[in-house]
């Protein structure tokens, strides 16, 4: 498996994939004039011609037949052309001396506090493809394009997860927040997100607190939860130094994880070495190895050992990474347990 920056060729298996990813992935709306304009900006973003307030780079991972089967992408900075929302859930105290009550309510506070942070976002792969690490190897290939380039991204990245809803996209907190100011489906407010139409956000959002306690008993069990089909994908941010710090979506309350750029695992662990061309032992370690380029990025996953400052790779990778026995690669453990 292979990860790649995307190509205006690639706009059809793109579309084919943001067909299958259901309600939720609020960043790969099946619209394909949203997708190609973010095949667009991403082509620009490698180029340098996009500014960092628009910059959005999108990967796609590649099979053995050259097949995409999955897409992940970052946001340079977000917020800095139009509104970031999200709730950030705080604490009110209501309290009478006279009458001896003291109350803790918890609120959601509607904020534009991680605008300018960049997002890692996008993340999907096809379900026939979840297995073999192909699911780490799409995240966290991220991880090495920031290692490389930081100076192009702001210095905190975020990652919005998505939220609980049924099999039928409903999402509780929805039901008992969204629904009262919005008159429309979930779905419908999740798509017009994704497609960038969020002037309706600021128009309708209430603009004061929210109590919580006010919330429907299955609301209020889903803010800064993930839905089932997103738990290893937290879980894999959170082994990267990725933590929760109180931020929710406005519609799924989905929980916002962060870390500053410089202290993701995979990115302060990785190192330059040299590609040597005989390549070790299959009980080797798992690493998870870029080339250098930037117009040209490559990623793929590399079972070897270190010799000093060279990492031995096969001719079959060094292939896919577009590579020749010498050249300079990044490379980290895939996971921190094998550091």
């Amino acid at each position: 498996m292979l990860v790649r920056p995307i190509q205006t060729t690639d706009l059809d298996a793109l579309m084919a994939l943001a067909r299958s990813t259901g309600v939720g992935v609020t960043t790969l709306p099946a619209n394909e004039e949203s997708l190609a304009r973010r095949i667009e900006t991403s082509v620009q973003s490698i180029d340098g011609s996009a500014s960092i307030g628009d910059a959005n780079y999108v990967f796609v991972m590649e099979d053995a037949d050259g097949r995409v089967v999955g897409i992940c992408g970052i946001a340079a900075s977000v917020g800095l052309d139009e509104p970031w929302y999200n709730y950030r859930v705080g604490t009110s105290v209501h309290a009478s001396r006279e009458l001896n009550i003291y109350r803790r309510l918890n609120t959601l506070f509607l904020t534009n506090d991680l605008t300018g942070t960049a997002e890692l976002c996008s993340l999907f792969l096809h379900a026939d493809f979840r297995h073999s690490s192909n699911g780490s190897l799409l995240s966290k290939s991220r991880f090495l394009f920031l290692a490389e380039f930081p100076e192009r991204f702001a210095p905190k990245v975020i990652a919005e997860m998505r939220g609980v809803s049924d099999e039928n996209g409903m999402s509780p907190f929805w039901e008992s927040l969204g629904r009262h100011f919005f008159k429309m489906e979930f779905s419908q407010a999740d798509y017009l997100s994704g497609i960038g139409n969020k002037s309706f956000i600021a128009e309708l959002m209430p603009q004061h607190p929210v109590y919580v306690d006010f919330l429907s008993e299955q609301a209020r069990a889903v803010i800064g939860q993930v839905h089932e089909k997103t738990r290893p994908a937290l879980a894999l941010l959170q082994g990267e130094g990725f933590q929760y710090q109180g931020y929710v979506d406005i519609f799924d309350a989905g929980p916002t994880v962060e870390c500053m750029l410089s202290s993701i695992r995979a990115v302060r662990d990785s190192r330059v070495l040299k590609a040597l061309e005989h390549h070790a032992a299959d009980d080797g370690v798992t690493y998870l190895v870029s080339n250098r380029r930037l117009d040209d990025f490559r990623v793929c996953l590399v079972r070897s050992r270190l010799h000093g400052d060279g990492l031995p790779i096969s001719a079959e990778a060094r292939a896919k990474l577009n590579i020749q026995p010498g050249d300079e690669v990044r490379a980290v453990p895939l996971s921190a347990k094998e550091e």
